[in-house]
């Protein structure tokens, strides 16, 4: 049966005081993750004394550029911005059947049809409203959640893998290189980065061996601009930036010819990419995807020539002193950035080679574990994307499906 969106869920219009919220519960579109990537923690609260409140199984979506496709199925009571739709289902709807409604990319292209704007364009909410689903009985609007659910519960199991391996790095890191700095009984020498053991070097980034490089090492803006065309039709090179990175949704690509001249910035997996533009500070290790793979703009790459370097700065960067560090060179006031010379003359805590090699040989499979969870979940999202639409046209058939 066709039918409006309007009949089978609301709008929630409750409001909520911003002091009841903390940054795991307050909502925004900057928080969302693109392609249904779900939620991560929020970096501020909202200043104002309201916002729009929602709770455990309401639908999200981020009404500011709808093609990046940004939703939530709430788990939680909690606020959000004015920026993101609240939908609740009505009785009768199935609310992980109205989430999977929403996910659809018939859903996103037609709210991105019916936007209102152009630079930062916004979904119509009475043309929302208006969007024609195809409402099934609520068996089937059970059983259709029921096959998708699968897949994703299996997506969040293996970020909550990935997230315990990752607080377990830390944790090695912290007893290697901090702890041991301060319970040695080694003596030490003071520093910029505060006491440290006599067998513990500061250098430069420059001076340590490694690569540091960039998209515009390729040439200037005007050459790049002449001879580098992106696409978001599949070809033969990724171009990673720093979106495609948090989203770990990879679109945009460059043919062979751009890929060769963008030579010095190729990406091989596990380089260390640092986002020195906007968003200063946001710290990945490569992927290693099913294509060559070259650096996009407003990120800085480094390679270790030495292994056990990668996963040790990868870290310092990340989560420890780098990061304070990063954002001390941090320069532009309508736009944070920070140039490759400043980058390159950070005082880094080099520890001892033996120390380094133990470290590395320790949290390196933990690491490879995380990428080959990245990769089944990015199998998992795509078979997820491609069965969602052919479940909600009737093309596969859920009669037999058992509850």
């Amino acid at each position: 049966m066709k039918c409006k969106l309007s009949d089978i869920c609301d709008y929630v219009k409750s409001k909520t005081t911003v002091d009841s919220l903390n940054k795991n519960n307050y909502i925004s579109t900057e928080n969302m993750l693109p392609n249904r990537g779900g939620i991560v923690e929020a970096s501020a609260l909202p200043a104002i004394g309201y916002t729009q409140k929602y709770l455990s199984n309401d639908v999200l979506v981020s009404n500011i550029r709808p093609y990046f496709k940004k939703i939530w199925f709430a788990t939680k009571e909690g606020g959000c911005s004015n920026d993101v739709l609240v939908f609740r289902a009505k009785k009768g709807i199935n609310p992980n059947y109205l989430y999977y409604v929403l996910s659809d990319d018939t859903f996103f292209n037609y709210s991105t049809a019916t936007s209102k704007g152009t630079k930062m364009p916004r979904g119509d909410k009475t043309a929302i409203m208006s969007y024609e689903v195809e409402v099934k009985n609520y068996e089937e609007q059970l059983k259709i959640a029921s096959v998708l659910e699968v897949l994703d519960k299996k997506i969040q199991l293996n970020n909550a893998i990935n997230n315990n391996l990752q607080q377990q790095a830390q944790v090695l890191f912290k007893s290697f290189f901090v702890d041991y700095s301060k319970n040695s009984n080694e003596e030490t020498y003071p520093t910029y980065l505060g006491e440290v053991p006599k067998s513990f070097d500061i250098k430069k980034m420059g001076d340590l061996p490694l690569l540091i490089t960039d998209y515009v090492a390729n040439g200037s803006f005007a050459t790049l601009k002449d001879n580098v065309s992106l696409s978001p039709t599949p070809d033969y090179a990724y171009f990673i930036r720093n979106t495609d990175l948090k989203s770990g949704d990879f679109g945009v690509f460059v043919n062979k010819h751009f890929y060769d001249f963008l030579a010095k910035s190729a990406l091989f997996g596990n380089e260390i990419i640092i986002s020195n533009v906007g968003d200063v500070g946001s710290v990945f290790l490569c992927p290693i995807l099913d294509k060559p793979m070259t650096l996009g703009n407003n990120v800085i790459m480094v390679r270790p020539k030495d292994e056990t370097l990668n996963y040790y700065l990868y870290m310092w960067f990340k989560w420890f002193s780098g990061q304070g560090l990063i954002q001390g060179i941090k320069g532009g006031s309508a736009q944070p950035k920070f140039n490759k010379t400043d980058f390159r003359n950070l005082p880094t805590l080099v520890p001892p080679k033996g120390l380094l090699n133990d470290f590395h040989q320790i949290v390196s499979p933990m690491f490879k574990k995380i990428s080959d969870k990245n990769c089944e979940n990015k199998h998992l999202a795509a078979l997820r994307d491609s069965l969602l639409p052919k479940l909600m046209n009737g093309e596969i058939d859920v009669s037999k499906v058992e509850l």
